[in-house]
């Protein structure tokens, strides 16, 4: 399993670098650095189901390890893309605190939180064994875990 780190930074460094060198210099002042923040939180937030297991763990319910199960399938990033194009068609009537002050959308932030999700969902599965991608509905993973294949090809990686 890729480390937190690891999923904060790979959505960072993806949304930098289309910021950085997609967008063209008058875009960069619509586009601010917090999105690239909030990239980072969109990729860690897949792992707030670790807590809520804890938290079962911790009350004496041993049968509830929700990781990995809702918030690691594709429906937890179609939620904030859901919602991203609930509130593009009104985003300029939408006010919220400093948003505005910071030139923030909350369409946008909504997609970028839905790209980070999707980055830690992809990580997941890549690295880290394998992800429920439609977890409510089918209880199949699907991963391919490179790192065991690497293990594999190369002797010096093996314990």
């Amino acid at each position: 399993m890729p480390l937190a780190v690891t999923h904060i930074l790979v959505p960072i460094l993806l949304v930098a670098i289309f910021r950085d060198f997609y967008l063209r210099k008058l875009d960069k002042k619509n586009f601010p650095l917090h999105y690239v923040l909030i990239a980072g939180i969109g990729g860690a937030l897949p792992d707030i189901d670790f807590i809520v297991s804890l938290l079962f763990k911790i009350a004496g319910a041993t049968d509830w390890y929700v990781h990995r199960t809702f918030t690691h399938s594709l429906f937890f990033p179609l939620v904030f893309f859901i919602l991203f194009l609930i509130i593009l068609p009104m985003h300029k009537k939408v006010k919220i605190c400093n948003l505005g002050k910071h030139k923030l959308k909350i369409d946008l932030i909504f997609l970028i939180l839905a790209f980070g999700v999707v980055t830690h969902i992809i990580l997941d599965s890549l690295f880290g064994g394998s992800a429920f991608f439609f977890y409510p509905f089918l209880m199949r993973d699907y991963g391919i875990n490179l790192v065991n294949y690497l293990r594999d090809l190369l002797p010096a990686l093996k314990d």
